[in-house]
């Protein structure tokens, strides 16, 4: 069986863990820490990164920044993962879901103004696949009505917009490190800090409340409770796997985009025949191969194909259940305007196999194979 996903090895991770094993600094913020603080501050450009045990905490991290508080309202796509919602809810925020672009997945940014009130305290476009949002309209709405924007860049390791790094452009931006993306630690995350007044907060916030940070650099004799706060640091035998990851990146990119162009390229036919839709790529998004998928006419067309996909040997998943059709999304959100494309899309999409070493051309070969198989009666 052809796994949808097998995370990449890069092959010094082990040595890396023996030093930390060897050093008997086991918890946070030790080297390796550092060091992977220091590589994501540089290839960002924000003036603070700090790493966390999962995207997902970074979120949380960046909803009390935010100062969300019960009926504060935030915008974001409700085609997403639960935790981009569920850090804000969590304070007793509000998610506002709006509809998505039918080509790139992303938040429309066109609807955005539309769906702020009196309440509203932050946007949260979310870079679906790699693929930025259109950020410059973003953070100029987000200036004119005075928010804070919140770059859920869970998937975007590696990829850019108009030359900036994804997470590196609102107040504050979000990476996962989970070992279903390009660059992992098994579990993982990072809180990129872009808003330099956020900084010193969020360094209490991440640990536990108390201003042990500033205890380690000397600048207070003993540290205390300060803040709310939780324990969001990573262990440093993770942050060491993640440094080994981090100086493959542009290799492993490489290695992604030359999958991503295969499966491009080979099923550009059936676009043409619109038998299916492919990504589309805006100029503004240098993309980083995170995902490839198809969308189908609709969701019985779907799902014949991930069976037949299966009966080959070969796992593909559709994606996200949209957050406003889901229990939590009635009980805790609340949508603004139409949402069709959100509906429409994530019935029709499927993800292929995408991870450095995958037989692609196997892959494409069924591929083809299946879709030649469809006949139009059936769907």
């Amino acid at each position: 069986m052809i796994p949808f996903n097998k995370p990449y090895i890069v092959g010094t991770e082990m040595l890396n863990i023996k030093k930390v094993i060897n050093s008997h600094k086991l918890a946070g913020d030790y080297t390796y820490t550092k060091y992977c603080h220091k590589w994501l501050e540089n290839y960002t450009g924000c003036c603070k990164v700090l790493l966390t045990h999962s995207c997902t905490a970074a979120l949380e991290m960046a909803a009390i920044l935010a100062d969300i508080n019960p009926g504060d309202e935030v915008i974001m796509p409700s085609y997403t993962f639960v935790s981009t919602a569920n850090a804000f809810v969590l304070r007793g925020g509000v998610p506002v879901f709006v509809d998505i672009r039918e080509d790139t997945l992303n938040i429309n940014e066109q609807l955005i103004e539309a769906a702020i009130t009196s309440h509203t305290k932050a946007i949260v476009p979310v870079h679906y696949a790699g693929v930025a949002c259109e950020m410059d309209t973003i953070l100029e709405i987000a200036r004119r009505h005075k928010l804070l924007v919140i770059e859920d860049a869970a998937q975007g390791v590696g990829a850019s917009y108009k030359g900036r790094a994804l997470g590196s452009m609102g107040d504050l931006g979000t990476l996962s490190f989970h070992e279903t993306k390009n660059i992992s630690s098994g579990e993982g995350g990072a809180l990129l800090v872009n808003n330099p007044s956020l900084v010193k907060r969020a360094e209490i916030i991440r640990e536990k409340g108390t201003n042990r940070s500033q205890f380690v650099k000397g600048q207070v004799d003993k540290y205390t409770w300060v803040d709310i706060g939780s324990s969001y640091l990573p262990g440093e035998i993770v942050s060491a796997f993640l440094w080994a990851q981090l100086q493959e990146v542009q290799n492993i990119t490489k290695k992604r985009i030359e999958i991503w162009n295969k499966y491009h390229n080979a099923f550009h036919k059936l676009a043409q025949d619109k038998k299916i839709e492919r990504p589309f790529i805006p100029n503004s998004c240098s993309h980083n191969a995170h995902m490839y998928y198809l969308l189908f006419k609709n969701i019985k067309q779907r799902m014949y194909f991930i069976e037949s996909m299966k009966l080959k040997g070969v796992d593909c998943y559709f994606h996200y259940i949209p957050l406003h059709s889901s229990p939590g999304g009635w009980e805790y959100g609340r949508i603004h305007g139409g949402i069709s494309n959100t509906n429409d899309l994530s019935d029709r999409l499927v993800r292929l196999p995408l991870w450095v070493g995958l037989d692609v051309d196997y892959v494409i070969n069924q591929v083809l194979d299946v879709i030649s198989t469809f006949k139009e009666d059936n769907f």
